[in-house]
């Protein structure tokens, strides 16, 4: 264990759960810090169950195209806590990380707070720095009693993809209630609405939204976005038309991600078409739909494509799945999840579209399901299942077939693992 991870350890002793929805906790550290929250300007909130990566990343890579500097907030990390922080268009280095949050512990004294509010106070302090820069600031937990939600206004927010996760966290445990949470205490300003599962969850966030007075464009109505045939994505909204290349990013699901954040761009910021077409080839995000080119996994994998997807809820399933679906090679699966995960919901989405499925444990990870007891809860979807006691082995399995796709899935805690181990 590292520095690093010896004062994260100790720094979650300061709250004896790790989620407490809840913002008491969050406004007192917040005033003893100076109340940095109100001093930062430009600031974007970014919600949903999914999406909320892909469309931060998008905006920023874009934004930054046209010479806007970006302070972003992210969680969770894939190999560091330090991905989580990035000002200034850098990501943070380890000794700085290790200064700030010792410096916000002492701040804190014997107060409570929950690591992620800990970490959420620390990025509004250190972004004071750069407070003149767009702040990109993606929710944790839904959204009303979430850490991020401590601002008095702000330039617009972004809501991804919303459906069913974290339903342990509701006492009402339906769609409704999740949009709820996720929609209840935005700001008025300006929304921006991703393309949904389907129309009855964008009807009731329409719904949702109707008190309240933000200048608000949703994904198929404001915005809207295709993909041609030849791979070009034409976009529109009532500014006009644009051709764009194909993102650096793989899935369908990418291109509406990437709508809204063209759109947000357009509507809010001085942006010029060169500048979307040049930011959205150069997004750089890991674990989603990541194609791993070297390594020592890959070099495992020998001429099968090997790539990784932080996916854990039915939502993201059903994105991984359609894209399965567009590929013309064979896939074979393997994946590992969190206890606490709709085990069964995920993985019905990939029954009869991928040649195999291998189960694994994640590696160290004590929330981790055991591949045999998520083997049991499959039992219901007939499909052979195979068991591996380890990352490399499942790929070595996997690596007897050619010309194939060996996608790992599940939990970015196993993409974090993966990338770890490569």
């Amino acid at each position: 264990m590292n520095k690093l991870q010896r004062l994260i350890s100790k720094l979650e002793k300061h709250h004896k759960r790790k989620i407490d929805l809840s913002l008491d906790r969050t406004f007192s550290l917040l005033q003893k810090l100076g109340n940095p929250q109100n001093k930062l300007k430009n600031v974007i909130n970014v919600v949903g169950t999914n999406a909320k990566a892909s469309m931060a990343y998008s905006l920023k890579s874009i934004l930054n195209k046209a010479n806007y500097k970006c302070n972003l907030y992210t969680s969770p990390h894939l190999q560091s806590f330090t991905e989580r922080f990035i000002f200034n268009d850098k990501e943070i280095k380890e000794d700085e990380l290790i200064e700030l949050l010792k410096d916000i512990e002492k701040v804190l004294g014997d107060d409570n707070a929950s690591l992620f509010e800990i970490l959420t106070c620390a990025f509004l302090k250190q972004a004071e720095n750069y407070k003149n820069n767009i702040n990109i600031i993606e929710a944790g937990l839904f959204f009303k009693f979430d850490s991020t939600n401590v601002f008095k206004d702000n330039l617009m927010t972004l809501i991804g993809v919303i459906h069913t996760d974290h339903l342990q966290w509701l006492e009402n445990k339906t769609i409704d209630s999740i949009i709820h949470e996720k929609t209840s205490k935005l700001l008025n300003s300006n929304i921006f609405i991703n393309r949904q599962l389907n129309d009855e969850i964008r009807t009731k966030i329409e719904k949702a939204l109707i008190n309240n007075s933000s200048n608000k464009y949703f994904f198929g109505k404001e915005f809207n976005v295709s993909k041609h045939e030849n791979g070009f994505i034409h976009y529109q909204d009532d500014i006009g038309e644009i051709i764009l290349p194909e993102p650096n990013l793989l899935g369908d699901h990418q291109i509406y991600n990437i709508s809204t954040s063209i759109a947000a761009s357009r509507k809010i910021f001085n942006v010029k078409n060169e500048h979307i077409k040049k930011g959205i080839t150069n997004v750089k995000l890991k674990g989603r739909l990541q194609e791993l080119h070297s390594g020592k996994l890959k070099d495992i994998s020998s001429k099968n494509r090997l790539i990784i997807d932080g996916g854990h809820n039915e939502s993201s399933s059903i994105s991984i799945s359609n894209w399965i679906r567009q590929q013309h090679q064979d896939v074979h699966l393997i994946c590992g999840m969190m206890k606490d995960k709709e085990h069964y919901e995920y993985m019905k989405h990939f029954k009869d579209i991928v040649k195999s499925i291998t189960l694994i444990d994640i590696p160290n990870q004590n929330g981790s399901i055991s591949k045999e007891e998520f083997k049991d809860k499959l039992d219901g979807l007939k499909m052979d299942i195979n068991l591996s006691s380890s990352i490399e082995e499942a790929i070595e399995l996997n690596s007897k077939h050619q010309d194939t796709i060996c996608l790992f899935t599940g939990s970015l805690y196993m993409v974090g693992e993966v990338l770890n181990l490569n």
